[in-house]
């Protein structure tokens, strides 16, 4: 089994040009490993291509160079291709920090190219070992089979045995320690009662003596949740008047078995804490980890003067990308039980003795928030609305808007049919640019340009998107280009590294919160100084 060998010369002719397009800007700043990680992936996607699209070539024995004339060719190529990849590293660092600049961040003080293509060849190496290594295994197991059945019969089965043997290894064995140490790793940090965390004494909130939640069952966010935000005394202080304690209910993952039987204790808590009392209802749901955004939950506190509850249930406590992957279904279930038991008791409720009923979610809470209910279980009795922001692209409710936006309208800040139901906002333009005709069911979508859990989709690895045409949304770089297979790692790796300030890319900003809110519950009393104190109170 040969591991080292001659390389394709077109495989690395194309690779090298995918190395090259990897460094050019995409969404948010990218960090070193990252960049290197992601160049590394672009150069093993363009050798897979080029060295599958030479042998295909050869296999179809259509006319090839030979000699002199093909020596020429191939290093023509060669030199033209290096030149492209020194001249677009040496340009890389410049296009970081221009997008950084964009973002209103310090230049990173230039992106090391040796460094990043270093990486770059390290991933290469390890991938192309990894594919000798399968490569090896088929021929193995198809000379062996050859013995007894014909040799085109013996290849295909050498490949499918080959590629159930390595799924078994990769899938049965790597992927699934991994999970089970992210999992275990993930489990003692919820658990942990870190020292900064009381006990709230406040009955509005889940977890203190009064209430049916132990405090321990709560989990770290959890905890987190009902011990902060504003209190009676900060709001008062505030605004000058006196006001309730926000109620905040929280069941942690561990309150309860199912998510059945934890709804019906958050339905227990709001009984107990006479939520149904208050003047607005949010039904929030958490991202993987469990996570409510305070940027969030604080300013819609304050816009209500505490006349407010927020009740959320955990469904796992995991990352939202690894929660997606293993507990993909838990999030919708939980937030449809939630739902459902919120929504059943409300709709009870006479219709102008019943607080205002809102649904919330960021990034995968956003998911699973459109997933908890359908248009056919609100029709009759329809909720007051639902504030979404950063939907992943796998939302379905965003991405059918989007799809159908009115005519002239960009994928980045759609208009859906005037604006009656659904709107869009992001960091420039407000809900209430679309006009004044919002009917009483509202749905808003606060999203950024530079989002990439947004924004990404499995097809802009051959087609580019309608975000990229222009005009681009005010925090997409002018520089950014779509190049097949390189743009879509690209934002892959964007989603995995972060990075980007408040009011960029999935970091939303608590002052476009504010605004959000502000267009969606139109909560009384509040004049353009009042919002400008509130935004510097909280934003600063």
């Amino acid at each position: 089994m040969r591991l080292i060998g001659p390389l394709s010369t077109v495989g690395l002719l194309l690779g090298t040009l995918f190395f090259a397009f990897s460094l050019t800007p995409s969404l948010v700043p990218r960090p070193f490993a990252f960049q290197g990680a992601i160049s590394g992936l672009s150069l093993t996607a363009g050798y897979a291509i080029g060295a599958g699209m030479s042998g295909l070539w050869h296999y179809l024995q259509l006319p090839e160079l030979r000699g002199r004339l093909e020596r020429m060719v191939r290093w023509l190529a060669v030199a033209g291709c290096a030149l492209v990849a020194v001249t677009f590293m040496w340009r890389a660092a410049g296009w970081q920090d221009a997008v950084r600049a964009q973002m209103e961040l310090e230049p990173a003080g230039g992106l090391p190219p040796i460094g990043a293509a270093l990486v770059a060849l390290l991933v290469f190496a390890a991938a192309l070992l990894l594919a000798r290594l399968f490569r090896g295994t088929f021929r193995f197991l198809s000379q062996r089979l050859q013995r007894y059945i014909p040799r085109r019969v013996s290849q295909l089965a050498g490949v499918v045995v080959a590629v159930g043997l390595f799924w078994a290894v990769i899938d049965g064995v790597l992927f699934t320690m991994a999970l089970r140490a992210a999992d275990s790793s993930y489990q003692q940090v919820d658990a942990l009662i870190e020292a900064d965390q009381e006990r709230p004494s406040e009955s509005e909130r889940a977890g203190s003596p009064d209430s049916f939640v132990d405090w321990k069952d709560l989990g770290r966010q959890g905890r987190s949740f009902v011990s902060s935000g504003p209190t009676a005394t900060e709001l008062e202080s505030f605004i000058d008047k006196p006001t309730p304690t926000p109620i905040r209910i929280y069941i942690g993952l561990n309150a309860a078995e199912t998510p059945e039987e934890r709804a019906r204790l958050a339905l227990q808590e709001l009984h107990r804490t006479d939520a149904f009392e208050r003047s607005v209802l949010v039904l929030a749901t958490p991202t993987g980890t469990g996570w409510i955004d305070p940027a969030a939950a604080d300013p819609v506190e304050y816009l209500h003067r505490g006349d407010i509850a927020t009740v959320t249930a955990q469904y796992s406590y995991l990352p939202s990308p690894l929660a997606l992957m293993v507990e993909g279904g838990y999030g919708a279930e939980m937030a449809r039980a939630l739902f459902e038991a919120v929504y059943g008791h409300w709709r009870t409720l006479p219709e102008d003795d019943r607080p205002a009923l809102y649904l919330h979610g960021l990034s995968l809470g956003a998911l699973n928030s459109d997933r908890a209910f359908d248009v056919f279980d609100i029709i009759q009795d329809p909720f007051d609305g639902a504030l979404w922001s950063g939907p992943p692209f796998r939302s379905e409710t965003w991405r059918t808007v989007t799809e159908r936006r009115d005519e002239g309208s960009p994928a980045w800040l759609p208009e859906f049919r005037d604006g009656e139901v659904v709107r869009f906002m992001n960091q420039e333009t407000r809900l209430d640019a679309a006009g004044e005709e919002w009917g009483p069911f509202r749905i808003a979508f606060l999203q950024y340009a530079s989002d990439p859990i947004t924004f990404f989709s499995p097809s802009i690895l051959y087609r580019e998107p309608d975000w990229m045409s222009e005009p681009r949304g005010p925090d997409v770089s002018s520089e950014l280009r779509w190049y097949p297979v390189v743009t879509m790692l690209q934002l892959a790796a964007d989603m995995a590294a972060g990075g980007a300030p408040a009011g960029y890319g999935h970091t939303y900003a608590v002052e476009d919160y504010i605004d959000a809110w502000v267009d969606l519950t139109e909560p009384e009393s509040w004049d353009s100084d009042d919002l400008d104190q509130l935004r510097q109170h909280l934003g600063g």
